[in-house]
């Protein structure tokens, strides 16, 4: 078998092993991982996770005690300790194992959920998993294609191309001569799902009816369910090569994008097998230059093949990262890698996007907020107020420059800090859209310091619009400006009638004032602390229960450290207690 050119990645887009030729894979180091067992002890892991979850909570709950910042609480120490939590997360994120890693990923792209320290590290997790031996890559294969190793391969390199936490890539031969990766799934993998994502469900659970997670009717058992679904996706190889092929028949009049050729005869559903298709990793700028490539039309090439994707078709990688593209050097042509996480937007959901899009243009922000709750991305509130003054301070702000010479990821981050703690519910397609866009500017910009996105979206933007006013996507250019006249002077002619009904409602009492009452402050004030102390007991209970259990059961240390963490709420439940008996002695 021919050796890799030294300028060339091999596909598909893992972490690389970076080992040398006849160098063993250290499979040594997947013993400190419980998890890469294929027999997993389910007490164990419930442990493992629920410890993970709880040592969570704690600290969230320190954060909002002045008392717990050395030298009183301010916005610094708030920022510091927020990213130092992010960088434990993802530390054992990536402890827990395959599922956690994939989970943390795709929290990455919710902004709208988690504060910015958070997304910003989550964004950073990788696949840093370890290798599984050549003994078990070649049971599965052969189990799932239901043949010896040498019968299906003339060769089968055992060391693996790359690893990642679902599973590992092998090069081989086929007995027809063709060079191919084949992509082995993880041993016991959806074994660990089943047992990880029941263990999930519960604690979706718990935070959907928390009182303080909970507010503002966030839909975690829906985001948990949106989760579950996307990780079962990834673990199906018979639908990542349906995928494949689909993005492979769309590309196939353009010669200036590859896509790796499924075989068919050799995929199972844990078992992938493709074209090899090797090519420079669009972020070695090195080896572009090298190959005599240019840069910036690399930078255009990626945003017009994203934006052919999202536009022409509506199917989209969902995870364009620079992993998962290279570039052919002969030709220059893009090369994609890994369908596991594809996106999809329908043409009822393209007609609504447009119909966002019109809002934008005309700076009209009750436009946009009907358009979003039609699109699902916003629950509908009694008072929907605060949130379209939201979006009229970004429109008022997006708007002071031109489209062009705006920022992609500098709208992202502006929307998602709208978006934090209010009523939304982007789902997945609108996150995979607006973290691929923050990508690939990403990657834009490392290819060409002057690359701009929004530049780059531009003509499709505009033909997007001309098609609309041509009546391909919805109403016409004059069926569009008829409405708006419409609307205006329907505004216009019913303003007195408006008027007097407003009146007339103010005389018959229908008209709701909203008062504040210090004994209904101080009512409200006491059910909150009630219930504070309720959940401050819970938790104390609890943890005291829980360090009795792993005291009898000889975990005297995990005892101990468990029996310290309940020393906060028992603290805190204290302290409330306190504070109610000040309250009653005041009134």
């Amino acid at each position: 078998m021919s050796a890799l050119s030294p300028r060339l990645d091999p596909p598909p887009a893992y972490r690389p092993l970076g080992l040398a030729p006849g160098t063993p894979p250290p499979l040594e180091s997947e013993k400190k991982y419980r998890w890469s067992q294929e027999n997993y002890s389910v007490s164990r892991r419930r442990l493992d996770i629920w410890g993970f979850v709880l040592a969570l909570l704690f600290q969230l709950w320190l954060n909002g005690k002045p008392w717990s910042y050395p030298g009183g609480a301010s916005e610094e120490k708030r920022q510091a300790r927020r990213q130092q939590q992010a960088r434990w997360i993802r530390h054992n994120l990536l402890n827990l194992g395959p599922t956690f890693i994939k989970v943390g990923q795709l929290f990455s792209t919710r902004a709208d959920l988690f504060p910015a320290e958070y997304v910003a590290e989550l964004s950073k997790l990788q696949d840093e998993v370890p290798a599984f031996s050549y003994e078990q890559t070649r049971r599965i294969v052969e189990q799932e294609l239901g043949k010896p190793l040498d019968k299906l391969f003339r060769s089968f390199d055992p060391l693996p191309l790359a690893a990642a936490s679902l599973g590992q890539v092998h090069r081989a031969q086929l007995h027809t001569g063709e060079e191919v990766v084949v992509k082995v799934q993880r041993p016991g993998l959806q074994k660990l799902f089943t047992i990880d994502l029941a263990i999930l469900k519960k604690i979706a659970q718990y935070f959907q009816n928390h009182p303080k997670w909970g507010r503002n009717g966030r839909d975690w058992v829906g985001i948990y369910e949106e989760c579950c679904r996307i990780l079962w996706q990834e673990t199906d190889y018979l639908r990542e090569g349906r995928n494949a092929d689909a993005f492979r028949r769309n590309f196939r009049q353009e010669d200036w994008v590859r896509v790796p050729r499924v075989y068919w005869r050799y995929t199972a559903p844990r078992i992938l097998t493709l074209e090899y298709l090797p090519g420079i990793k669009i972020s070695h700028y090195e080896a572009l230059e090298a190959a005599g490539l240019e840069r910036p039309t690399l930078a255009q090439l990626g945003a017009k093949a994203y934006l052919y994707q999202l536009l022409n078709h509506g199917f989209f990688h969902a995870d364009p990262h620079p992993g998962n593209l290279a570039v052919n050097p002969a030709d220059g042509a893009l090369i994609f890698y890994d369908f596991g996480m594809m996106g999809e937007i329908t043409p009822e959901t393209k007609d609504k996007l447009l119909d966002t899009l019109f809002g934008v243009a005309e700076k009209n922000a009750d436009r946009i907020v009907a358009s979003l709750v039609a699109l699902g991305a916003l629950k509908e509130v009694d008072d929907p107020g605060p949130i379209r003054r939201s979006i009229q301070f970004l429109l008022d702000n997006f708007m002071d420059k031109p489209f062009e010479e705006q920022s992609i990821s500098k709208i992202s981050d502006d929307l998602y800090e709208i978006a934090y703690d209010q009523p939304f519910r982007f789902p997945a397609t609108f996150t995979f859209v607006m973290r691929a866009f923050s990508t690939l500017e990403g990657v834009g910009k490392g290819l060409d310091p002057e690359f701009n996105f929004m530049a780059a979206a531009q003509p499709f933007a505009l033909q997007l619009m001309n098609d609309s006013m041509n009546g391909s996507l919805g109403n016409s250019f004059i069926d569009e400006l008829g409405k708006q006249a419409a609307q205006m002077g329907g505004r216009a002619l019913t303003l007195p009638r408006r008027l007097e009904e407003t009146l007339d409602k103010l005389d018959r009492g229908d008209v709701r004032l909203r008062v504040r009452s210090s004994e209904s402050d101080r009512l409200l004030r006491r059910l909150s602390f009630t219930q504070m102390t309720t959940t401050y007991t819970l938790w104390g209970c609890a943890l005291l229960l829980a360090a009795t259990l792993l005291f009898v059961n000889n975990y005297w240390a995990l005892a101990g450290i468990v029996l310290l963490i309940a020393v906060g709420p028992l603290f805190a439940l204290w302290k409330l207690l306190k504070r109610i008996e000040r309250q009653d002695q005041m009134f």
